[in-house]
């Protein structure tokens, strides 16, 4: 009768997150079985989404088998009024350690795309990786191998980090534009996660839970 105890747990977080955390934008409402608004973008073959249940939560599974595709939103940000961005991930099935400077090694078993747009300067458009890497330290930062500087990678996970492991981020995305591209982000056009291992030719898979962003 009434409400069921993780609906309770739900409610709870729910409500302490709005206190201390003030204005908060879900993009990405995973949790709730919920993908509208999201699109598919392939680069190679199709990555598997499909929503799972992960201890009583749902989330979404992203399995890939030498295939490059995405799901992308496109949805304007204020970052300088929510500049806090918030993710929870789990390495599934790791890929083994790679090249990720490099065309070749150029896969993540795990990744969260911001992108900010440059209209009629096609060229202006930028986009930050936080990625799940194979072989690089904590906080590195390169260019993606493709994209150049334009679109640049920021190790968050590693190999130390194990698999089976729930994991939860918050990024001051203001301050890590600011530190990529040197000056900070007012705003983002699109958001997107990929799971990827079309350059290596192997296996990854990984769950994504919700994505949103908060004022502090």
């Amino acid at each position: 009768m009434g409400i069921k105890t993780n609906s309770w747990i739900r409610l709870l977080l729910l409500a302490a997150l709005t206190v201390h955390a003030g204005e908060i934008l879900t993009v990405g409402n995973f949790s709730e079985g919920d993908l509208k608004n999201w699109k598919t973008k392939s680069f190679a073959g199709q990555t598997y989404y499909q929503f799972a249940k992960l201890n009583d939560r749902t989330v979404l599974k992203a399995e890939s088998k030498a295939s490059a595709s995405g799901l992308f939103k496109e949805i304007e940000v204020n970052v300088a009024k929510t500049p806090y961005l918030h993710w929870c991930w789990q390495l599934i099935q790791p890929l083994p350690p790679l090249p990720e400077t490099s065309k070749p090694g150029d896969d993540y078993a795990a990744r969260i795309y911001l992108v900010k747009k440059g209209g009629l300067a096609f060229w202006r458009t930028r986009a930050l990786n936080y990625v799940w890497s194979s072989s690089q330290a904590k906080e590195s930062l390169w260019p993606n191998a493709f994209a150049g500087d334009n679109v640049m990678m920021l190790a968050v996970r590693n190999a130390k980090d194990k698999p089976g492991q729930w994991r939860c981020e918050k990024r001051d995305l203001r301050a890590d534009w600011q530190r990529v591209f040197g000056k900070p982000a007012e705003k983002i056009d699109v958001i997107a996660i990929m799971t990827d291992s079309d350059n290596s030719k192997k296996s990854t898979a990984a769950y994504y839970g919700d994505i949103w962003f908060s004022e502090d």
